[in-house]
C-alpha cells in the first residue's frame, strides 16, 4: 500500500453552483470564478506533491479541513473547546462542497480521475490556520 500526504494552505473554497451561458442555441456550463480559482490553486499545490506517475489504482482519500471559527467563538471557554477538537463546525459549507474542489484539482495530476476514489473520509474542524490536510492511499 502506498501513502502520501500534503497540505493545502489557506481558506478552502466550497464548490459553488455552476454558471450557465448561451452560445447561440447551445447552453454552456462553467465553474463559478471563485471555484475555478480554487481548483487552479489546488492544481499548483498538487503538482508540488504529485507522485512520479498518475495513480491508476483504487484510491482511499482522507481529508481534514480546518475552517476559521466565527468571531464569537474565538474568545473565552469556546476557544479551549476548539483547540481540543470538541467544538466542530456544524454550519455551512457542507463537507461535500468543500471536498469537491480538492478532488477536481487533483485530477490528471495525482490520479487519472476522481472516480477512482472508492473510500473517502472527510472531516471539518475549526482552526486559526485554515487549511486542508490530505492523505491518499492506493
Amino acid at each position: 500500500m502506498n501513502v502520501f500526504t500534503f497540505e493545502i494552505p489557506g481558506v478552502i473554497q466550497p464548490q459553488e453552483r455552476p454558471r450557465f451561458s448561451r452560445r447561440g442555441k447551445k447552453v454552456v456550463t462553467h465553474d463559478a470564478p471563485k471555484s475555478k480559482d480554487f481548483k487552479d490553486f489546488v492544481k499548483l499545490v498538487a503538482w508540488k506533491h504529485k507522485p512520479s506517475e498518475l495513480i491508476t489504482e483504487p484510491i482511499k482519500l482522507k481529508a481534514d479541513i480546518y475552517l476559521m471559527p466565527p468571531q464569537n467563538l474565538r474568545t473565552g471557554p469556546k476557544r479551549k473547546l476548539i483547540s481540543s477538537g470538541e467544538l466542530r463546525p456544524t454550519k455551512k459549507p457542507d463537507l461535500d462542497n468543500l471536498i469537491k474542489g480538492i478532488k477536481d484539482g487533483c485530477n490528471k495530476i495525482i490520479w487519472h480521475d476522481d472516480s477512482q476514489i472508492v473510500d473517502m473520509t472527510v472531516r471539518k474542524f475549526y482552526s486559526e490556520q485554515p487549511r486542508a490536510e490530505v492523505m491518499i492511499e492506493w
